[in-house]
């Protein structure tokens, strides 16, 4: 199930922290770069973010959430995660499928993370660049219009 999450309630913001904490280093490992911000956050960091947030649950556990800002009806995607163990079960795709009624959607993800790729290709999502951020590191910018 879907739905907004509050990172005041408690306990909510840890449990984010931990879900972009496991998904973050899968990509990490994959695109072989270590910096990755929300890999080092913690709940107050978060919770300081200016992103609306919708979380994916199973049961009563959050295995998922997406950040996001919204500008003149632009919507770019700050973060996606999903928790490892949740992994190849839709959970990101419904996330992200919640934003596709916006007219114009961004994001961004490390060019070797080919999971994340497809995803968003499978959604309509275009690649309109790659961006160095380190000596062997490039992330694709991705952009769906409607």
């Amino acid at each position: 199930m879907i739905r907004p999450i509050d990172l005041s309630a408690e306990g909510v913001a840890e449990s984010v922290v931990d879900i972009q904490r496991a998904a973050y280093r899968v990509e990490a490992d994959l695109i072989g770069f270590d910096d990755i911000p929300p890999l080092h956050e913690d709940a107050r960091q978060v919770r300081q973010h200016r992103l609306q947030w919708l979380g994916s649950w199973e049961g009563d556990r959050l295995v998922g959430v997406i950040g996001w800002t919204l500008d003149d009806d632009v919507c770019d995607i700050d973060r996606l995660a999903v928790h490892p163990d949740f992994a190849r079960r839709g959970h990101g795709r419904a996330l992200v499928g919640k934003l596709l009624k916006h007219r114009t959607i961004t994001v961004s993800t490390g060019t070797a993370n080919a999971p994340a790729r497809r995803l968003y290709e499978s959604l309509g999502f275009v690649g309109v660049a790659e961006v160095r951020i380190a000596a062997d590191v490039t992330t694709s910018q991705y952009v769906r219009r409607t």
